[in-house]
Order: C-alpha cells, then sequence, then structure tokens
C-alpha cells in the first residue's frame, strides 16, 4: 500500500558519605545529598575488581584503553548501589557503558517495558532525551537522571505537540501513532506510541482504515508496505540512518558476495531494498543470534555493531559506521557526575506527562 500522504515541516579511599547540597543545586540533589567524587586511578585493585567486566568487552575495546575506564566503572557500579539507582542504556551506547555499568540494556520497547517496572528510587537514562523522558512518565514518583540533557534527537526534534494537534484539524477522526522518539509534549497528543519492533503490529491495533503515522517518514513507508492500512506521515528522519545509501551497499556486496546486510526500518527505502533483513535494534541482534554469519553489515547507528560483537566474536562486522553524535554525548565520566551530583534531572509538566502516560502505557501493555 503506498502512502497516502506525506506531511511536515579506587585504593584507600575513604567511604562515601551523603553530604548536604549546596545552595542552588538541583532538587534531586537537595533530595538525596551529594557525594564526594571517587578517586579515580588505575591500580592493581582496580585491575583485578574489574577483570570480569574487561571479559565482556576484550573483542571490541583494546586492553590499553581499559585502565582509562575501569577506575569510571568501578566507582559508577560502586555508587548505583549505594543510591539504590538503576542504569538504563540503548542499544546504540558504547560498549564500555552498555557491557560494564548498565543493569538493563536494549532498544526503546525493552527499556520502557523495564522502567515501568523498575524498583529502585533513581533511574539514570544512558540514552537520548525522549528515553529518558519516557522513563520519567511511566515513573513520576521516581528520580529520572540523564548524564547529558543536550542528548537529543532529530526525529522528536521534528515535531511539536501543535503539530499534531494541526494535524488532527486536518483529518477528524483519524488515529494517530507516534513512534517513541517524540517528546512528552507530543506523546501527550497521540493515541498510542509505537517503536520499531511493534509499529506494524500498533498500527494494525487501531482497527482504522487510515493511521497518522510520525514522525518518522522512513518508518512510515515501511509500514505501509507491510499493510494495507493507509498512512499519513510526517516528513522527519534520522540523522543517523538517512545518511546510508544503497550504492554504499551494493558496493560492500561486490567486494564480498557472500556478505550479508541486514538493515534498521529507519533508513530510505532504497537501502532497505539492498538488505537480506530489516528489522529493529532487537530484531537485528536477535537474527544475528540465531543465524551466526559469517560477515556481515549491520546498517544502523555503528556502536551496536561493537555491542553484539563483544557477545559473538567469531563474527565478523564489517562497519559503515555512522555515529549518532547525540548518544555518543553519554560517557562513563558523566554518568558518574550524574551520581555523584544527582544531575541532569528529567522534570515534565504533571499535566503533560499525565496524557502522555495513556499513550505509552497503551504501547507498553500492547500483547504480542
Amino acid at each position: 500500500m503506498p502512502l497516502l500522504d506525506l506531511q511536515g515541516p579506587v585504593v584507600n579511599r575513604p567511604p562515601v558519605t551523603h553530604v548536604p547540597a549546596p545552595a542552588g543545586s538541583s532538587a534531586a540533589a537537595r533530595k538525596f545529598g551529594v557525594k564526594p567524587m571517587p578517586e579515580l586511578v588505575w591500580n592493581e585493585d582496580v585491575a583485578r575488581e574489574t577483570a570480569h567486566l574487561y571479559e565482556r568487552i576484550k573483542a571490541v575495546v583494546p586492553a590499553v584503553e581499559w585502565p582509562i575506564f575501569a577506575p569510571y566503572v568501578k566507582a559508577i557500579n560502586e555508587l548505583k548501589r549505594e543510591r539504590n539507582a538503576v542504569i538504563l542504556a540503548h542499544n546504540y551506547q558504547t560498549p564500555e557503558i552498555y557491557n560494564c555499568v548498565a543493569d538493563f540494556v536494549g532498544d526503546s520497547l525493552q527499556l520502557a517495558r523495564e522502567a515501568s517496572k523498575v524498583k529502585s528510587e533513581i533511574i539514570v537514562q544512558c540514552g537520548v532525551h525522549f528515553m529518558a523522558e519516557t522513563s520519567k512518565i511511566l515513573n513520576p514518583e521516581k528520580t529520572v537522571l540523564i548524564p547529558d540533557s543536550r542528548a537529543g534527537c532529530s526525529l522528536a526534534a521534528s515535531i511539536t505537540g501543535e503539530d499534531v494537534r494541526l494535524l488532527r484539524d486536518r483529518y477528524p477522526g483519524v488515529p494517530v501513532v507516534a513512534y517513541v522518539n517524540t517528546s512528552a509534549d507530543v506523546k501527550a497528543e497521540v493515541d498510542i506510541c509505537c517503536t520499531s519492533s511493534n509499529a506494524l503490529q500498533v498500527v494494525e491495533s487501531l482497527g482504522s482504515d487510515t493511521v497518522i503515522f510520525l514522525p518518522d517518514q522512513y518508518l512510515a513507508k515501511y509500514v505501509a508496505s507491510q499493510t494495507k492500512v493507509k498512512i499519513i506521515a510526517w516528513k522527519g528522519a534520522c540523522e543517523v540512518h538517512e545518511r546510508f545509501t544503497a550504492d554504499e551497499l551494493r558496493m560492500y556486496r561486490e567486494s564480498d558476495p557472500t556478505l550479508q546486510i541486514i538493515a534498521h526500518p529507519e533508513c530510505p527505502p532504497d537501502v532497505l531494498a539492498e538488505a537480506d533483513y530489516t528489522g529493529s535494534t532487537a530484531g537485528m541482534i536477535d537474527w544475528v543470534r540465531h543465524n551466526r554469519p559469517k560477515r556481515i553489515v549491520m546498517v544502523t547507528e555503528c556502536s551496536m555493531a561493537d555491542n553484539v560483537q563483544a557477545e559473538l566474536p567469531d563474527v565478523e562486522f564489517v562497519r559503515p559506521c555512522n555515529l549518532c553524535p547525540h548518544m555518543k554525548r553519554i560517557t562513563l565520566p558523566k554518568i558518574l557526575d550524574s551520581l555523584v551530583y544527582m544531575k541532569e534531572e528529567v522534570v515534565i509538566d504533571p499535566m503533560v506527562a499525565d496524557k502522555a502516560r495513556r499513550s505509552v502505557e497503551r504501547m507498553v501493555n500492547l500483547q504480542n
């Protein structure tokens, strides 16, 4: 079914103790206090205590880099226990975050589901800002931190709640599905959210012959190709996936005809046409685990290939590498700062959060 329409615009360290937050600190810092910054040194004790974690990533992180990461990894893991905090990390986070400090990892849907179940008082979201907002929407009484509040998303920035209201005026009665890569303001105006792993299921669950799908035009086109539902799309795009080209993939395949190519549905249609498999981040990972190809191109943000190779070192990943500049704002030093100083807290207007919660919970609770 073609698109119906396209709209748009350390050793001997003294014990860490609770100290009062200085004047002008965040509400979270005033509530939980701040901690002394741990001493960050590389020594035999740190090496010994973190050796099991380095084993997880030694296939993708050179040994010469581990002495830089290890003191932060040790300090973060100790401090999150003291804080009763959990760390959620997206698949696009770097291996030392994804494999060594995260408590839960996954794509947007997996992290949303985990966020709805956590018991800890504090959630540190290692991803981009809309993901942290989603965790806050699902946990209004908990403290949600993001290590860098500037970690945005080109998709989330492409549409506003006002845009959704204008779409409803233009297409009265047509249900609206929002990709989870949207702000809380947008989620508050739609009927249900989705991720790339359940977008088709969500669209068809509405029982309507026409659906407004926003903001990713390429995911909308992919869903439209899989269903009889007429799709009205929004002209947004992921700046990472949009940069991949079909010519690039054909060049890789010409160099090795046995090469397998798997792609994320946020990529343009001509890119997906070159792929052996198209699926969400979780779907791509499962495909590699099940098929164990000898050589593969994973057409998505390139840190995900690092994380999968850390798990499956026998698979060779050919990396047409496009990094997400927003995901890469999240680093070990910033995670540690979040836990020491209780920054940067995610705050959402309660009225917006209440409305957004309905669309997010409807997605999370959708039966498979």
